[in-house]
């Protein structure tokens, strides 16, 4: 016995205080990134809050959209820029891959054309002059698609919303932004984890001898609180502080996240471009996003020229069989078709554009170069938004064991 308790509720409190310190900076982990969606009756809840009345939902997903804007923000202000980003396609190989499908696709749409204006005409025609209409089509498709592709190149700002891409996929799929922060910061995850035990049985010391010194009723509820609050704080700190290195001696202090930028620049290139950045994704947006509209006039006009110099030769033989004006007719649907059915070969153009584009080395040796306070900028945010809140659930929590151990000292 040590005064009115016996020995084991003293040594027992730093073990305590270790294990609440473990489970509040768990616990907050786990409220950063869920629930994704909301739980709970949503009876009340303010706008862009995780929290309501009767339920929670995890701070990242709740905060997508933003902290998708931050996101991008980071990218094209600091790592990329779209227009030099599409520089890097050749149009001559961009061609190149995809002069088979594209053979294929107008082969297609000039036979089933030419057999809805002129189908006796065209059934009858030698087979020396449709066979010259196929070497026009394959010397004139390459300079189609090598105009074309230079003047996406040189509007992508016109017809691709890189933003618009990347918050919209972010907030249809709160995951995305999650699995960012998470493979990030996955090694800071765990410390921050293991950290609350460590900080939470140094601080349990303190509350033994303090209660050891003066147990009134309100020690263990304190201390709890402080403990939980204490071991959130300091997780949160010593990740991201300080913020440059400090040399103590042989020692270097510095933040735990920003020691690894190289290998985190790794990281974030990898899950972006995997999951955000990839030119499917990229394709989609530009012809079904908010700027498709641009995006489908420019390859019309490209169709229009493309087609006059296809069907030129055939001219006097169509007119004669069917008149101008449904010759004239026949061009505009051989370049709507055109227009229309290219979308569907551009898949046939990913690996070349993934390749060309490079984004995943350029993002990561761009983001590997940041000076620290620009790359602090990448995971702190997932904290910075709720910060206090989560250091004050922890001290709740904390709260909370610190009463139920006075409550089983005083009943025992």
């Amino acid at each position: 016995m040590v005064g009115d308790l016996p020995l084991w509720q003293y040594l027992i409190q730093p073990v305590i205080a270790g294990v609440v310190g473990y489970g509040t900076n768990y616990l907050a982990l786990e409220m950063t990134f869920r629930p994704i969606e909301f739980f709970g009756p949503e009876l009340f809840r303010l706008h862009n809050q995780p929290w309501g009345l009767f339920g929670w939902q995890g701070i990242i997903p709740t905060k997508a959209e933003k902290m998708a804007s931050v996101c991008f923000d980071l990218m094209t202000t600091k790592l990329i820029d779209m227009k030099e980003i599409f520089d890097r396609l050749d149009p001559s190989k961009f061609s190149e891959v995809m002069e088979d499908p594209l053979l294929l696709m107008l082969d297609l749409i000039v036979n089933d054309v030419a057999m809805k204006y002129m189908p006796k005409v065209w059934s009858n025609l030698p087979q020396e002059v449709k066979d010259e209409v196929v070497v026009v089509m394959n010397i004139e498709s390459d300079q189609f698609l090598m105009t074309f592709m230079e003047e996406v190149k040189a509007h992508i700002d016109d017809i691709l919303d890189i933003k618009e891409m990347t918050v919209s996929a972010c907030v249809r799929e709160k995951r995305l932004v999650n699995k960012i922060f998470q493979e990030c910061g996955d090694k800071e995850f765990i410390f921050i984890r293991q950290s609350g035990f460590y900080f939470g049985f140094l601080f349990g010391l303190i509350q033994m001898g303090v209660f050891f010194a003066y147990d009134a009723n309100w020690v263990l509820p304190v201390f709890g609180f402080l403990v939980g609050w204490a071991t959130n704080w300091l997780a949160l700190k010593v990740i991201f502080r300080p913020l440059n290195p400090h040399k103590f001696g042989p020692i270097t202090i510095h933040g735990i996240f920003l020691k690894r930028q190289k290998e985190v620049s790794a990281t974030f290139a990898r899950v972006n471009c995997t999951e955000i950045l990839h030119t499917k994704a990229i394709w989609e947006t530009i012809l079904t996003g908010p700027l498709s509209q641009n995006f489908f006039a420019m390859l019309r006009a490209h169709s229009i020229v493309f087609t006059e110099k296809l069907v030129g030769g055939m001219k006097p033989l169509a007119v004669t069989a069917m008149g101008s004006r449904q010759f004239a007719e026949m061009k505009e649907e051989i370049a709507g078709k055109i227009a229309e059915n290219l979308p569907g070969i551009m898949p046939h153009s990913y690996q070349y554009t993934t390749d060309a584009l490079d984004m995943e080395n350029t993002i990561r040796d761009r983001m590997s170069e940041l000076s620290f306070p620009e790359f602090e900028g990448v995971l702190h945010p997932a904290f910075e938004e709720d910060e206090l809140l989560l250091i004050f659930v922890g001290g709740v929590l904390g709260l909370v064991a610190g009463s139920l151990q006075m409550v089983m000292i005083m009943y025992q």
